[in-house]
Parts: C-alpha cells; structure tokens; sequence
C-alpha cells in the first residue's frame, strides 16, 4: 500500500463519518468511530503520538495543541455545530495525513460549502479553499518552505483572519519518522520540491471568534505542477 492509497484511507473514513455523525454523539464517539474505520480500511496504526483522530467541535474548534497533550472531550454534537476532523492514518510506516471542518444545520451534514445558512462558517471554509487555491498558484519547484510561510500568512492576514497554530506553521514534510518533518515555516530554507510529500494545513479564525476551521491536503511536484495526493 503506497501514500495514495494510506491517504485514500483518510478520505473515504472523512466521506463515511460524514454519513453517521448525529446530534448527542460525542467527541468521544467520533474519534473512536474513525480510528475503528480506518483500521477496517487497512491502517495498522497512526503515525502521530498513536491518536488516530484529533477531534474538535463548537468552540473548541480553535484549539491547536501538539498530539502528545490531547486528551479527546467528551463534548456532545448539537444539532448546529462545528467539528473538525485531523486524520492520521499509518499502514508499513506510511503516512495519511487529513483533515477537514464539517457543518451540522437542523442536525445534517451540509455538504456543499455554498449551503451553509451560518454565515461565519460558511465564509470561514470558503477562506480556507482560497488559501489552498491561492498556495498552488504561488508555489514552484524552487518556492523554499519559509516563502511559502511568509506568503500564505501574509494572505491570510489581508482577508482578516489568523493563523491559529500553536506555531505558527501552516504543513510540514511527510517522512517516515515525526520528528524528521521539516515545516512551513520561518528560517525553513529548504525547497519544497525537495520534499517528496508535505502537507498544507491552515488552521484559521477571525480575530476574537470561538470558531475554526481547518482544510489539510499532502501535495507534491510532479513535474513542475503542484498536485494535491
């Protein structure tokens, strides 16, 4: 099993919590519902501090901490929520790595961004496909992991949100081993194009909102064109 298919393990189990996500469901059920379904798709574990599912909603939405302080909240699903999703699946020491926000209204996943009545939420995750769109017609094969960090902060910060990591990175290289990732970040000189795969995840809010959004995707150069895993 390569990357893509590890990585295809992330999507299909985002695309099936989509379908049993419902009001009064824990935090709780959800990690566990997505490490079970993954495992069942073929990870034999996950990569980042062995939790295969960070799971966030309402306002803890903007939380960014690091794998090895997380503890899952027991926080109940309402029928108009918030929940973001961070997948790290492993299978023969291969990575996964994805995440998505998803939007409960009248208790039911709305699936197009467009549909979204909220309209913070609604214009939080279109801000987020901005900022991916915006990264893949920066980026070139000689585009280094600091000028993408200064680039896509500077971008987030014009359209009036911020960047909520406890780092301040927006991604990181995907290697065999975490503590052998590079990031996208400050003083990082190294081309992306000499990572074989990394990963753009910006976790973003409006300044002194209780909500956050996150959309993380692996890319790669294949050639000189970015392409998304």
């Amino acid at each position: 099993m390569g990357y893509s298919q590890v990585q295809g393990i992330a999507k299909e189990t985002i695309d099936y919590i989509k379908t049993v996500i419902k009001p009064g469901m824990t935090l709780t059920d959800i990690r566990r519902i997505c490490e079970e379904k993954m495992k069942s798709l073929g990870a034999d574990s996950f990569w980042y501090w062995d939790v295969g599912a960070f799971c966030f909603s309402g306002d803890e939405t903007t939380i960014s901490v690091s794998g090895k302080g997380y503890k899952t909240s027991d926080k109940m699903i309402g029928r108009n929520d918030i929940i973001t999703i961070d997948l790290s699946p492993q299978r023969d020491n291969i990575w996964g790595d994805y995440a998505r926000t998803i939007i409960l209204e009248d208790g039911i996943v709305v699936e197009s961004i467009e549909d979204i009545s909220n309209t913070e939420w609604r214009n939080g995750l279109l801000m987020e496909e901005k900022l991916h769109m915006e990264m893949k017609s920066f980026v070139t094969k000689s585009t280094t992991f600091e000028e993408l960090y200064f680039h896509m902060n500077d971008y987030i910060n014009k359209n009036g949100y911020i960047n909520l990591d406890f780092i301040g990175n927006l991604g990181h290289s995907i290697v065999k081993a975490k503590d052998d990732r590079v990031y996208i970040e400050k003083g990082n000189s190294m081309k992306l194009s000499e990572a074989a795969l990394f990963t753009f995840e910006p976790h973003i809010s409006i300044k002194g909102s209780k909500y956050g959004y996150k959309k993380e995707n692996i890319y790669y150069f294949a050639e000189d064109e970015i392409k998304e895993l």
